[in-house]
């Protein structure tokens, strides 16, 4: 990300601001070094600081008035006078048109030529300027992206009767880069292309759900995985077992890294594309919307040199991005941080990642025992599956490390007995475990379209407990949430991004009286209630009732954890 100002004037600005506190400004500095970040990003990073607050400090250093692009209705004539590709090269938007002015957005400010050249192509005497944020631009420019099943009808009639044979003629190629081009700019995690009997679909996973959004002819389907098998280094003449590779894509954003699953189906090759895009780690506990005090218990557990934070939910909870959003903010020179991962995600600048290999006998276990000899300060493992793996890290963590991990469990509590299911003794999980994190992901409400909605208490009560809606909402018979009604922003879904729903357990005093005298998980999850704990339900009702995220996006999460 380009920052418009010079370093020093960025760092003293911020120090005169009192937005940040000036003790953690060395440890940002640092941070954005080992990370190749600029101070704004690193900040951004460690969750230090907000998108709009940097922004309103930059828009007033360059003294050009501040735009909330999110808040702006952009006209379809206006959003069109400037071509998406000059638009996502310069982060440059038109938002509003009076008379002879264009007045347009920018997250750089300092590029005169830009401005010139606009003047020749609208024809307007007059250019007004706005500062928007690197984030905010990126995100107004996903709702300006073309049809992609107009785009792959053109490229189709060039190539109607399905005669071209060669990999690098269109229009295979170019329908997979504008597929993986569509899915990074819609901030899709995974991409599906699904033979059918008589076509092939393709659906894209976009904040959790997938969405149907290209049908093309079934000829083109085998060419295309084809096309994917080269770029990934995957056998072409294979057809009949699963393959895994990874490959690369150059977009003008940055190189995009995306693991490759090919596996036979009944009407042939099913190809996932998982995006592996450095957006993704840009999530932050505070971000993603968790409360101070729970953020202040995690951050009690984590500045600990020894013991163990973990981070439990289903497949696809973003387990594993909050584990390594608390690793960037402890990654510094002064610590050894190694890891023991299946796949290795993301790089973390300084750290040592390890990669599982079954075919070479490196497991988790084996990794943990080797990384023991490494001299780490903290440690990492991915996830724990087994007897020995759970050994391993509660040792590690008994011995002076500070060991991360994931599990497999429905809510906190539960991941206590999970502990015990994996033979580790009662004493030792609770003299190791510091904090337990819970959490699901779930779709945030549209800012640009939301409208508020009344709903009666009698209808809340339907779907949740009782005693839960009187917490968030009060008895009163009728209360207002928000809906998004859909618009061209979040592409008529109402959503628009995520935030998380969490319940963390601080294992204190009394908590680790229980785990020593083998309680259940009911036990405990009531004790830690009763101390305070804010359940994954409440915490997820609280977010409805602020406007941030809707009633069915709760249930769609957690219906199945509080009916059980």
């Amino acid at each position: 990300m380009f920052l418009p100002l010079p370093p020093e004037q960025f760092k003293a600005m911020l120090l005169k601001s009192g937005l940040v506190d000036p003790k953690v400004i060395p440890e940002a500095e640092q941070f954005a070094i080992n990370s190749g970040l600029n101070l704004y990003e690193a900040l951004l990073e460690k969750g230090l600081a907000t998108d709009d607050k940097l922004g309103a400090l930059v828009s007033g250093a360059l003294k050009v008035p501040m735009v909330d692009l999110g808040k702006t209705v952009i006209p379809e004539s206006v959003s069109g006078l400037i071509p998406e590709r000059v638009a996502r090269k310069h982060k440059v938007v038109a938002f509003a048109r009076e008379k002879d002015t264009l007045k347009v957005a920018t997250s750089d400010p300092t590029q005169p030529e830009i401005f010139d050249i606009l003047r020749k192509k609208t024809g307007l005497p007059k250019i007004a300027i706005y500062y928007a944020t690197d984030a905010d631009i990126t995100h107004l420019l996903r709702s300006f992206k073309k049809d992609l099943q107009k785009l792959v009808d053109d490229l189709l009639k060039a190539d109607v009767w399905g005669t071209t044979t060669t990999l690098e003629d269109p229009p295979v190629a170019k329908i997979v880069d504008a597929l993986i081009d569509t899915a990074y700019q819609q901030r899709a995690s995974d991409i599906h292309i699904e033979p059918q009997e008589n076509r092939s679909l393709v659906r894209l996973r976009i904040d959790g759900i997938l969405t149907d959004v290209l049908s093309i002819p079934k000829y083109l389907h085998d060419r295309i995985t084809t096309r994917i098998k080269v770029l990934s280094s995957l056998r072409t003449d294979e057809h009949l077992s699963a393959q895994d590779g990874k490959m690369r894509a150059k977009l003008e954003e940055e190189n995009l890294d995306i693991r490759v699953s090919i596996v036979p189906v009944v009407d042939g090759e099913k190809a996932v594309l998982r995006l592996l895009s450095s957006r993704s780690r840009e999530y932050t506990f505070a971000s993603l919307g968790m409360n101070e005090a729970d953020l202040k218990k995690v951050s009690n557990a984590y500045t600990k040199s020894y013991g163990m934070v973990l981070s439990t939910g289903p497949t696809g909870s973003g387990k594993t991005t909050s584990i390594y959003s608390i690793l960037k903010i402890l990654n510094t020179r002064e610590k050894n941080i190694t890891t023991v991962e299946d796949p290795v995600e993301y790089r973390i600048a300084g750290a040592n990642q390890i990669q599982v290999n079954v075919k070479t006998n490196l497991t988790f276990a084996n990794g943990l025992r080797s990384i023991l000899r490494q001299d780490p300060n903290i440690i990492f493992v991915g996830e724990i599956r087994d007897s020995e793996t759970a050994a391993i890290a509660v040792n590690a963590a008994l011995t002076g490390h500070l060991v991360l991990s994931t599990l497999h469990t429905n809510d906190a509590a539960t991941a206590i007995p999970r502990l015990s299911d994996m033979k580790v003794e009662p004493y030792l999980v609770a003299s190791t475990v510091s904090v337990i994190v819970a959490q699901r992901l779930v779709r945030q409400v549209c800012q640009q379209c939301k409208i508020p909605v009344e709903v009666s208490y009698a209808e809340m009560t339907k779907n949740f407990p009782a005693d839960v809606v009187k917490k968030s909402f009060g008895t009163n018979a009728k209360t207002t949430i928000y809906q998004g009604q859909g618009c061209k922003l979040c592409h008529q879904s109402g959503y628009s991004g995520r935030i998380g729903v969490f319940e963390v357990l601080e294992v204190n005093k009394n908590i680790r009286k229980l785990i020593i005298q083998k309680s259940d998980s009911d036990v405990i999850l009531k004790a830690a209630v009763a101390e305070g704990m804010k359940t994954m339900l409440e915490d997820g009702l609280e977010k409805v009732a602020r406007g941030e995220t809707t009633i069915e996006e709760i249930l769609r999460v957690t219906k199945s954890e509080f009916l059980s």
